[in-house]
């Protein structure tokens, strides 16, 4: 058995055979946000479909009942972790910019999950402290990078011990993770929690080459 593990080059071909085969390819309204959101100048900050399809699964397969986003942009993300949910679930999400969170609560009410979730606008670091559950089943964060190592802190003690899950976007930084003369702060930050985390005997890691990079976080 190879020791190494053997990716399959992503063609155009391939990638689109990947797209077809996802629960959520026929869903109107996950379509018409991502299409909505793809106007907007910083589009590429959208989780992709797969990564949707992936948390929306990993949120029910876990049963998680309270769960915590930070970095929530247009919605996509929370929208997929939303559904996922029992009716008496709870999803805190966090963000700064009321403009984009603003298409994310149209979406949210189309979709009848508004109830389901909680809004907090402001730096997380400062409405973490003010809203975050005691209690957190699940968690993604998807925000500023150098901030990663400090929400990983904040949000541990809360995680429940066993079954809990964090998931960390970008964790591959477009690769620069292995490219030293690419590395800027934010790079060097993903860097270091990679490490840290791999070494971190409080839980059990798995990095995903999944879009860019998914890191699974269990709390043992």
């Amino acid at each position: 058995m190879s020791k190494t593990l053997k990716f399959v080059p992503l063609t155009d071909a391939l990638a689109a055979y990947v797209d077809a085969h996802r629960t959520s390819v026929a869903d109107p309204l996950l379509k018409k946000l991502r299409q909505e959101t793809a106007q907007l100048e910083n589009a590429r900050m959208q989780v992709s479909a797969d990564q949707g399809d992936l948390l929306a699964i990993l949120v029910a397969a876990t049963g998680a009942k309270t769960c915590v986003e930070i970095g929530t942009f247009t919605g996509y993300s929370s929208t997929c972790m939303a559904r996922a949910l029992p009716p008496e679930g709870k999803l805190h999400c966090f963000d700064i910019s009321a403009q984009y969170t603003g298409v994310a609560r149209r979406y949210w009410k189309e979709a009848g999950i508004a109830d389901r979730i909680e809004l907090h606008l402001g730096p997380a670091g400062e409405t973490l402290a003010r809203h975050c559950p005691a209690r957190v089943d699940f968690a993604f964060i998807d925000a500023d990078k150098t901030g990663y190592d400090a929400y990983y802190e904040f949000l541990l003690p809360r995680v429940t011990s066993g079954g809990g899950l964090m998931v960390f976007d970008n964790m591959l930084s477009h690769g620069r993770v292995v490219e030293e003369a690419e590395q800027n702060e934010d790079v060097q930050a993903i860097c270091a929690l990679n490490d840290k985390l791999t070494a971190d005997p409080r839980v059990q890691v798995v990095l995903l080459s999944a879009a860019d990079g998914m890191m699974l976080v269990r709390k043992r």
